[in-house]
Parts: structure tokens; C-alpha cells; sequence
């Protein structure tokens, strides 16, 4: 069950691209790995050779290539059931792939106003009020789960979850923006895993500035 491709953006920036990527490379299910980047405002003309919606995350199994964070993860979950990438109890996988599906589809102001960027130092961010309810429902979110499963991940063990919200740990850091001491806790144990910080250190040696996503 090798063979799987993952094609992503510049890891300084391309938040969705993470998702996946953590969540393997936590994981330790081999795949070989295609970095694509930014080289133009809105993505790069050279994404539609690989991906139908000329954006990234993009994974190649063979001749089926399977799109979007979460559809990927589920598709990567399907093929390790061994690695067990969802909690092992039905309630607790309908709660983990809500609260996924919560972050695919929503915080949007949140990701306009606040760009994941791995290079930049924390400094604190003026945001709308849209961008602190979004903030305060992550907190919401991350503190109900640690409270009720014992931590230190969302569902007690890491999980797609946890990959889903990683990005949003980057932004909540750089920007300034958490004020739960749950989400402080939360953030520096994610910061702490290996594949984090191999993220986060070839993030910030990559040489291409996006200036749309410098806030």
C-alpha cells in the first residue's frame, strides 16, 4: 500500500497542504512527496497537471487522484485501518469527522484575516469581529473535547482531528489571538510533535515571499 503521492504547496504558507502532510507523516505511512509552489497570486498554472481544481492538497494513488484535506485523510484512513487515524468508537468518529468537517467548511474570516505563515514571528493582529467569534469557537471546540477525553489531542490519542486544526494553531500563535489557557496547552503540544516542527523548519527555510499571505 505504498505508491501514494502528495502533492503540496509552499509549506510556509499553504495551510490546507499541512493537513495531510502532518497527519502521514505522524503516522509514519510512507508516501513520496511533490512540492508545487506558489508562484502566482492565486496558485500556480503548473497545479492543473495534477489536480482538478488547480489548488493542493492533491494525492496520486496509481490512477486515482483524490482531492481535498479531508477527503484524503479519509482515504488514507481507509487504507491503514491499522494506523487508526479516527478514534476506535463510532460516537467519538462522528464527533471527531463534525468537528473536521466544521473546520473544511467554516471560519472563514479567520482564514482571510490571518494567513498561516510559518517564517513569521508572533506579533499581535488587529482582527474583525467575524475573525474573534471564529477564534472563540475553536477555543470552544478544542476545550470541550480536551475537557471530556482527557487530552493531551482532541480524542485523548492524535487523530485527523488534530491535523484538521493544526493550521489553526499556527495562526492562533503568530497573530496573538488565543486567550484560553486549554488552547495554550493544546497548541504546545502540537507544536512539540516531530512532524510539526520538520514542517515548520522547511517552511521557514523556503525562499518564496507570497505577499498576499504577509499580514
Amino acid at each position: 500500500m505504498v505508491n501514494l503521492t502528495l502533492y503540496i504547496g509552499n509549506k510556509n504558507y499553504s495551510s490546507w497542504s499541512f493537513r495531510p502532510w502532518i497527519a502521514m507523516r505522524h503516522f509514519d505511512i510512507p508516501f513520496e512527496e511533490e512540492l508545487v509552489p506558489f508562484d502566482f497570486p492565486a496558485g500556480n498554472p503548473a497545479f492543473a497537471a495534477f489536480s482538478p481544481t488547480n489548488r493542493v492538497p492533491v494525492l496520486k494513488h496509481g490512477g486515482l487522484t483524490i482531492w481535498e484535506s479531508l477527503a484524503i485523510l479519509e482515504y488514507v484512513a481507509d487504507l491503514y485501518p491499522e494506523k487508526r487515524l479516527w478514534p476506535d468508537r463510532s460516537d467519538l468518529r462522528a464527533h471527531a469527522r463534525s468537528i473536521s468537517a466544521e473546520m473544511l467548511g467554516g471560519f472563514s474570516a479567520l482564514r482571510s484575516e490571518c494567513p498561516m505563515n510559518m517564517r513569521r514571528e508572533p506579533a499581535a493582529l488587529t482582527v474583525s469581529d467575524a475573525a474573534k467569534r471564529d477564534v472563540a469557537r475553536v477555543e470552544q471546540i478544542w476545550r470541550e473535547c480536551i475537557e471530556t477525553h482527557g487530552g493531551p489531542y482532541l480524542f485523548g490519542d492524535f487523530s485527523i482531528a488534530d491535523a484538521m486544526y493544526a493550521p489553526v494553531v499556527n495562526r492562533l500563535e503568530i497573530y496573538m489571538l488565543a486567550d484560553d489557557p486549554v488552547a495554550f496547552d493544546y497548541m504546545k503540544i502540537m507544536k512539540s510533535l516531530p512532524a510539526w516542527r520538520e514542517w515548520e523548519l522547511a517552511g521557514r527555510q523556503e525562499p518564496w515571499i507570497v505577499e498576499e499571505d504577509e499580514v
